[in-house]
Formats: structure tokens, C-alpha cells, sequence
């Protein structure tokens, strides 16, 4: 596969009317990186993506890929693969015939094309299964089949929109291993769109965090998981419970927070002073049943217990009204009143009166605060 030292995206933006679907976008790709864009529907990714491809013209900043510009060169000779969210497969050819098409349109000798599209077809174990049309395959099958067409062109660049997002959990899981498979294998570059935090997390070396067309952190995905910038990224990783606190003590650089009229719980001194109000961020598996006299127990009632197999996911209400969800190994019904424990090291804390998506310095024991790059 081709390989090139750095895309850079600087200040990349697209705007529909009066509408600015991405802005500002800041981003060096390095060649052999696999990067995922991530967020929820409507914040930019795909708009990113497609500016990439050449199928959307910038309405401001530039694409240049070793120091050429390349925004401005038509899709086709961009020397970039494309694999979409409904695999856009030719329904009247074979899979050999949708794997070799692009080969076909590029002229490609027969010899190196039938070479090229047998080994495209043995990456993604499709060899089999070459004689059929694609309303004859199932639909991993059928992603494979855009996949090898993809990388049969052996592109500079390969991107992927959302191309796990037809699929069942089992094959979701799948096909993670296999374009992850690809990616090494081939050394390929790859930007990777997806609304899916953890298939995000187990595919990209780096992530890039989107939302409202604006970009909210950049970074490895041990960066974005343990350490956001915010509290939309850390509610978007994971962070279900943000609960209201007040700083009862500053000592040896660490808060006690009073939460919901309980015992204090610490966790690392923040941007906070006593008597300050805040914002604790925390995972669901980082709250559980309390043990009988543990230190900063918090009381609370369960209102829903769902079945998780080895666990329990519940939700239950604090005594001044929050609700907070936690996971346990423990036997609980609706109704019960039970206590609960922290784990301080794995709590953040932010200021209230910071913007959801606003950087604002979180609390983290035992890590900076704020390590992820938020782009420029």
C-alpha cells in the first residue's frame, strides 16, 4: 500500500447556508495511523469525512496531504478508498466483478487485475464465495466485499462512514477484529467515522471528538477514556453520573466533597476551594454497595434493576432527588435502601458554572488534569 509521511486538515470547515456543520477542524494524520472521528449524529464527523474524500468543497481552511494541497483535486484522483454505510455495491455484478471494478475504471492490465482482486478477496475471506451477487451474501459479507474494493486500489488514505452501523452485535464484533486485522496487516492509513464510543476505543490509535461541528479533544484512546476534558466528553465516554457536590475540606491537596447531605468522599484537590459547589463525574462501575462501616458512604434507594449476567445494572435516587447508576455483583430489588462507596481515584470533579464543552481542568487522582489536546 502507499504511504505518505502527514495529512494535515488546517482549519478545515463546511457550512450549509447559514448552517456551520464543521468548523475549525485542526488535524495532522500521520501515515499508518488509524483515526476515528467520533460523536453523536449532527456533530461534523461524516461532513469531515466526506471533505476529506473530495465530495464536499471547503467552505474555509485547507487539505494538504506531504505539503501539496490536495482540496482542491477531484475525488477520483485523490488516491483514496471509500467504504460506506450501505456498502453501494452493484447489485447486477458478481463480487469479483464490484472487488475489480475500480481496477476496470483505472484501466488496470487484466494479469495485475485479476491478481489484484484474488488477493483483495483472500484478505477478507470472500475467495469462496466470488461467483455470487451481493443479494446472495449476508450483510457482513457484503461489508467485506466493500471493504476489498476499497483496498484493492491500494489507496494513500482508506475511509470508513459508519460501516459497522447495519450490522448485529455478533458481527459488529467481527468485523472490529477484521478492519482492525486489515489495518495492521496492510499498513494502511485510516479515518474511521462512527457515533460508537467503544468501537472507537478498541479500533483508533488516536480519537477525535466532535460536537455541533466543533472539535472537543484529540488524543490516544487511553487519553479520551481516562482523562476528558469536559463534560461532554466525559459524559460521552462513559460518565452517566454527574452529581452535585460541595467542598467541605481542602487538606494535603485533596477535596472532600459532601454529596447528597452523606459522608465526604475524596478525590484529588480540583479547581475548587471550600464551599464551593461542583460537578462529580463518575462511571457506573465505579460506584457499588457500601461495605458495613466503610468511610464515605452514600445513601440511597433503587427504583430499576436490569439483568446484565454477571451483573446487575441499577438506578437508584440519592436522598436530595439526583438520580445515580451503579453496577453490582450483589442481589438488589426496587425499593431497597442501601449505601454506597466511591472509588475517589476514579472520580472528576468540574466546576458548575463551566460549559458543558468547555475545558475546565477536571480533578483526577493520580493523573494530570485535563491531559487530552483539545485542537487549537
Amino acid at each position: 500500500m502507499a504511504r505518505f509521511g502527514t495529512l494535515r486538515l488546517a482549519g478545515v470547515s463546511r457550512s450549509f447556508g447559514r448552517h456551520a456543520a464543521l468548523r475549525d477542524l485542526w488535524l495532522d494524520i500521520r501515515g499508518g495511523e488509524f483515526v476515528a472521528l467520533l460523536g453523536p449524529s449532527g456533530c461534523g464527523k461524516s461532513t469531515a469525512l466526506n471533505c476529506l474524500a473530495g465530495l464536499l468543497p471547503l467552505t474555509g481552511g485547507t487539505i494538504s496531504l506531504d505539503g501539496e494541497r490536495v482540496d482542491s483535486v477531484a475525488p477520483e484522483r485523490r488516491g483514496f478508498g471509500m467504504v460506506f454505510q450501505n456498502y453501494a455495491l452493484f447489485p447486477h455484478l458478481t463480487v469479483r466483478g464490484n472487488v475489480g471494478f475500480g481496477l476496470r475504471m483505472a484501466k488496470v492490465p487484466r494479469a495485475e487485475l485479476v491478481r489484484r482482486t484474488d488477493r483483495a478477496l483472500e484478505l477478507v475471506h470472500l475467495t469462496d464465495h466470488a461467483h455470487k451477487r451481493p443479494g446472495q451474501l449476508s450483510g457482513g459479507q457484503q461489508q467485506r466485499v466493500a471493504i476489498a474494493r476499497a483496498i484493492v486500489l491500494e489507496p494513500r488514505l482508506v475511509l470508513m462512514d459508519e460501516p459497522l452501523s447495519n450490522l448485529d452485535a455478533a458481527l459488529r464484533l467481527e468485523m472490529r477484529t477484521e478492519i482492525r486485522r486489515l489495518h495492521q496487516s496492510l499498513g494502511l492509513t485510516t479515518v474511521y467515522v462512527t457515533h460508537d464510543q467503544e468501537e472507537a476505543l478498541s479500533l483508533a490509535d488516536r480519537l477525535v471528538v466532535l460536537r455541533d461541528g466543533t472539535t472537543q479533544q484529540i488524543g490516544t484512546p487511553e487519553e479520551i477514556y481516562g482523562h476528558p476534558v469536559n463534560r461532554y466528553v466525559a459524559s460521552f465516554m462513559g460518565y452517566r453520573n454527574m452529581l452535585d457536590v460541595t467542598v467541605t475540606e481542602v487538606r494535603e491537596g485533596r477535596l472532600a466533597l459532601l454529596l447528597a447531605d452523606a459522608n465526604p468522599v475524596g478525590t484529588d484537590r480540583g479547581p475548587l476551594t471550600r464551599g464551593a459547589r461542583g460537578i462529580a463525574a463518575l462511571r457506573p462501575e465505579d460506584l457499588d454497595l457500601a461495605e458495613p462501616g466503610a468511610p464515605g458512604r452514600i445513601p440511597a434507594r433503587i427504583e430499576v434493576v436490569e439483568y446484565h449476567g454477571r451483573e446487575l445494572a441499577v438506578q437508584a435516587r440519592l436522598r436530595d432527588g439526583q438520580p445515580v447508576h451503579f453496577l453490582t455483583a450483589h442481589r438488589v430489588a426496587p425499593g431497597a435502601e442501601v449505601e454506597l462507596t466511591a472509588a475517589p481515584d476514579r472520580m472528576l470533579v468540574f466546576a458548575p458554572d463551566t460549559p458543558v464543552d468547555q475545558p475546565s481542568a477536571p480533578s483526577r487522582a493520580g493523573s494530570a488534569a485535563g491531559s487530552g489536546a483539545v485542537a487549537p
